[in-house]
């Protein structure tokens, strides 16, 4: 009997905006590692984080990243908010402060360097 596919993480391809150096430092102040870059200048980046994994795609379209958003679930969603608060609280986006949803998820939004919108999230235990 075969086995059934199972889907893994998913590893999204985002806009960067045009200085991919001030994005890869945005996303290493997240806590990110770069893994990868390529280009010189650099075009594209793999950065990594425990299992979140994301590509910066070097693209200066300001409406193609604000229309880009993705979720990255979190074990320890306080924990990593005050981690970004303690930053200085620039990182979190003024209309996206820790909160419970409606539908059970607690979470916080930042807007990165080129306008893509990230939300954390945990399930309410």
């Amino acid at each position: 009997m075969k086995k059934p596919p199972v889907l893994g993480n998913i590893t999204p391809i985002i806009p960067a905006g045009g200085d991919m150096e001030k994005a890869i430092a945005f996303y290493e102040k997240l806590g990110f590692t770069t893994i990868y870059q390529e280009g010189d200048p650099v075009t594209m980046a793999i950065i990594k984080r425990d299992c979140a994994e994301i590509f910066l795609q070097k693209n200066d379209d300001r409406r193609l990243a604000e229309w880009t958003t993705l979720r990255i679930e979190v074990d320890g969603i306080e924990q990593l908010y005050e981690e970004f608060q303690a930053q200085g609280g620039q990182i979190i986006h003024p209309n996206g402060q820790l909160q419970t949803q409606p539908w059970g998820m607690k979470e916080f939004a930042i807007i990165d360097v080129a306008g893509v919108c990230i939300t954390f999230f945990e399930p309410e235990k």
